[in-house]
C-alpha cells in the first residue's frame, strides 16, 4: 500500500483511511463527515489531497503526435497551457484509462491518469513509442490537491494569484513559495482547481491551502465526498462507468472522440458500435422511495426483466436521495420508471438526465 506525501497530515486528523486504487487515502475526517464535506464543496468551499493520481511526462520531437494517435480526443483542439480530458482505450474499445493531458507545448506533454492505471497506461505507450520521444513515470515525484467550490477563487487569489483562468486552462505558479502547476479543473462539477505541487513540496502547499479555506468556513475532504459530488454530476469512474469492458460510447462519453482523427487506438471498434445503435449505455436513476443504489445491483423494467446494472450508486446529499449510475439497454429511454433489486427488495426509480445538480464549473 502506498501513501500519499500529506499521509501524515490526514493521520493527524484522525481521517478515516481505506485502500484506493492502491493507494492508502483518506475516505472522511471526524466531526464533518462525507454530508457536510460534501455540502462545503457545494455551497463554500472544500481541499481533497488527490496525490494517489498519477503523473507522467511525454517529451520529444513528435510527442504531441504520437499521443493523438492513441488517445480518443484530438489534442489539436487544444493550444499550450491547455488540458484535455481523453481515454486511452485498446484495440476493441475497451477503456485502459481516463486521463486528463497537460499540454505544455507540442514536445512536452503531462498525464494525469488513475492511480491504479497508471503502470498500464505507460506500459502501453511505452509499447507503441517510436524513437525520440521520452516517457518518465513520475507517480511520486508529485503530490495533487484539489480546491473546489463556489469560494475557490478566494482562496486561490490570497496567494497572489489572479484566479480568473478559463476552463482546463493551466499555469505555473507558486503557492507558499513552491513552483506548482495551478490548473483549472475538478471532479465535483464546482468552479475549482487542482494543484500540482512537487512530492517534497506537497506539505507545505497544503498546509498553505488549509489555513486559507478557514478564511471561507472550508472543509478538508474526503473521497467519500468526492464520490458523492461526482455521482450527482454524472462523471464517470475507472471500474465503474468505464473500464476494459465497458466503452466510451456504452459510457455516454463520445464528446471526448476526435471522430475526425483518421486514427486513433480502439477507433474502428468505437466507429463500429456507435454506428451500429444497438450498444448499452450509461444513464442515471434517482430513486423514488427510500432505496440506496450500490454498484452490482441488477436494474429491471415493469414485465422483471433484466435491463441493466448499477455501476455507481450513493445517497445523494443535495437531492437527499438515492441515486445510480448504470449500465442500461438501449430500449430504456428517460423517464422510464425501473426497478432496482436492492437487497432483495424492490426499488422503483426514474431515468433522470444528467448532470442531477446544477454544473458551475465554468
Amino acid at each position: 500500500m502506498k501513501n500519499s506525501p500529506l499521509a501524515d497530515r490526514h493521520i493527524n486528523l484522525s481521517a478515516k483511511m481505506a485502500d484506493f486504487g492502491g493507494w492508502l487515502m483518506p475516505i472522511e475526517y471526524p466531526g464533518a463527515g462525507v454530508l457536510a464535506e460534501h455540502a462545503a464543496v457545494r455551497e463554500r468551499v472544500g481541499i481533497f489531497d488527490v496525490s494517489h493520481l498519477g503523473k507522467v511526462s511525454v517529451k520529444g520531437s513528435g510527442a504531441l503526435k504520437f499521443l493523438n494517435t492513441v488517445f480518443t480526443n484530438d489534442l489539436d483542439r487544444i493550444i499550450d497551457g491547455q488540458a484535455q480530458y481523453t481515454l486511452h482505450c485498446n484495440s476493441e474499445g475497451g477503456v485502459i484509462d481516463d486521463l486528463i493531458v497537460y499540454r505544455n507545448s507540442p514536445t512536452d506533454l503531462f498525464l494525469i491518469p488513475n492511480a491504479s492505471n497508471t503502470t498500464s497506461v505507460v506500459a502501453d505507450l511505452m509499447s507503441r513509442v517510436p524513437a525520440g520521444i521520452e516517457i518518465v513515470n513520475l507517480h511520486e515525484s508529485f503530490g495533487v490537491i484539489a480546491v473546489q467550490g463556489p469560494k475557490s477563487r478566494e482562496v486561490i487569489e490570497i496567494f497572489g494569484i489572479n484566479p480568473e483562468m478559463d476552463y482546463m486552462a493551466f499555469d505555473h505558479v507558486e503557492i507558499a513559495g513552491c513552483k506548482v502547476i495551478l490548473c483549472r479543473t475538478g471532479y465535483t462539477g464546482e468552479h475549482g482547481y487542482e494543484i500540482v505541487p512537487r512530492w517534497q513540496d506537497a506539505t507545505k502547499v497544503w498546509d498553505a491551502l488549509t489555513e486559507a479555506i478557514k478564511n471561507f468556513d472550508g472543509l478538508v475532504c474526503g473521497l467519500g465526498a468526492r464520490d458523492t459530488l461526482r455521482t450527482e454530476m454524472g462523471y464517470p469512474l475507472h471500474g465503474h462507468e468505464l473500464s476494459l469492458a465497458i466503452t466510451p460510447v456504452q459510457a455516454a462519453a463520445t464528446w471526448a472522440i476526435g471522430w475526425e482523427k483518421p486514427l486513433f487506438s480502439g477507433s474502428e471498434a468505437l466507429r463500429s458500435e456507435k454506428a451500429s445503435g444497438t450498444h448499452p449505455r450509461v444513464r442515471a436513476l434517482v430513486s423514488q422511495d427510500r432505496g440506496i443504489p450500490r454498484a452490482g445491483m441488477q436494474v429491471k423494467n415493469s414485465a422483471g426483466e433484466i435491463v441493466g446494472e448499477v455501476t455507481s450508486g450513493t445517497f445523494s446529499p443535495s437531492l437527499k436521495k438515492g441515486i445510480a449510475l448504470a449500465l442500461l439497454s438501449h430500449s430504456v429511454k428517460l423517464g422510464d420508471q425501473l426497478v432496482i433489486d436492492v437487497r432483495g427488495r424492490d426499488s422503483l426509480a426514474e431515468v433522470t438526465k444528467l448532470p442531477l445538480v446544477t454544473s458551475h464549473v465554468r
